[in-house]
């Protein structure tokens, strides 16, 4: 009996250790084929991964591939000066690490990771990641590439609360080095570890954060951003122009880019979802008060870069 009971406990060690073994991430596939898709896609698969990249229409991932393409040939060209030859080669093999779908249920069934970059609304992520939690392989760490909404409430919509966490790339993906991994209060320790291990795999720096708003990056960035739009909006008492503001921050504080040419960068949009979002949740902080020049903008469609205009003008 001693030693029939000595066999069950070593097989349940050797069970917990084996189900405790971090994932080590091959196959990822990425819903979405933006800028942020498509550059977590490029990086993935230029570190060696098989990556799929999942949007909604062909003629998306057609222009996400011949993006990645381009983006490919400028670091090819950094990185293999001396030999061209070399520089065409990782190109090419790198795109044929990657294959597109629009279907993503069809693709997640053998995936390691699912990174979601889609838009940011609660509602289309948990529908999202609902219906892929019924294909998925039960190894499968899903992860949401939100910058502002709360991963737990992503997470709640699948029954792998254990399995879902943050990764949180910025843009420009190939040359952002920082990448946040948010745990919640959910998250398993082999998770967490298993997509900081990914990171590093993919070249990137790792930091760990909460999962409070803005996490840690956006958390300081956006209402500094906000601060110097209030303190344009305040220019007919003499305080400042927006050019005075951006040579300013980049003069003094050796910021690379001004408040405003980030956030014409960032997309004005962008920057307004997120702090309305946290003024429904701290309507009192007055960090997170909305901007009524800001909300002129965005309304007029003068998103920033992306639109031709914001609160400057782009060809």
């Amino acid at each position: 009996m001693a030693f029939v009971t000595r066999q069950f406990m070593r097989s349940m060690s050797s069970s917990s250790t084996a189900s405790a073994k971090k994932i080590i991430v091959k196959h990822v596939t990425v819903i979405g084929g933006g800028l942020m898709g498509a550059g977590i896609a490029q990086v993935a698969a230029a570190t060696g991964h098989t990556v799929v990249l999942v949007d909604q229409t062909e003629d998306i991932l057609a222009k996400s591939k011949k993006g990645i393409e381009e983006s490919l040939r400028k670091v090819a060209k950094k990185k293999f000066a001396e030999n061209p030859k070399a520089g065409g080669e990782f190109v090419e093999k790198t795109l044929s690490s990657i294959v597109t779908s629009t279907d993503a249920a069809s693709v997640v069934h053998s995936t390691d990771l699912v990174v979601e970059a889609i838009v940011e609304n609660l509602k289309v992520k948990n529908e999202l990641f609902k219906r892929l939690d019924k294909f998925a392989a039960e190894h499968t760490i899903f992860a949401s590439n939100t910058s502002s909404l709360q991963i737990t409430s992503i997470a709640n919509a699948t029954t792998r609360q254990d399995r879902f966490a943050g990764l949180h790339f910025f843009n420009p993906v190939p040359l952002m080095k920082l990448v946040e991994v948010i745990k919640t209060p959910m998250t398993s320790q082999k998770t967490f570890e298993s997509l900081v291990d990914f990171s590093k795999a993919l070249g990137k720096h790792p930091v760990s954060c909460k999962d409070t708003p803005g996490f840690i990056v956006n958390r300081l960035l956006v209402p500094y951003l906000m601060e110097a739009i209030r303190l344009y909006e305040r220019v007919s008492d003499g305080d400042a122009s927006k050019e005075d503001i951006d040579t300013a921050m980049k003069l003094g504080a050796g910021y690379p880019m001004g408040p405003f040419e980030l956030l014409d960068y960032v997309g004005l949009d962008t920057t307004k979802f997120i702090i309305d979002g946290w003024h429904e949740t701290d309507v009192k902080n007055p960090l997170y008060q909305p901007s009524p020049c800001l909300n002129k903008l965005v309304a007029e469609n003068k998103s920033g870069k992306k639109t031709g205009e914001g609160f400057y003008k782009y060809k």
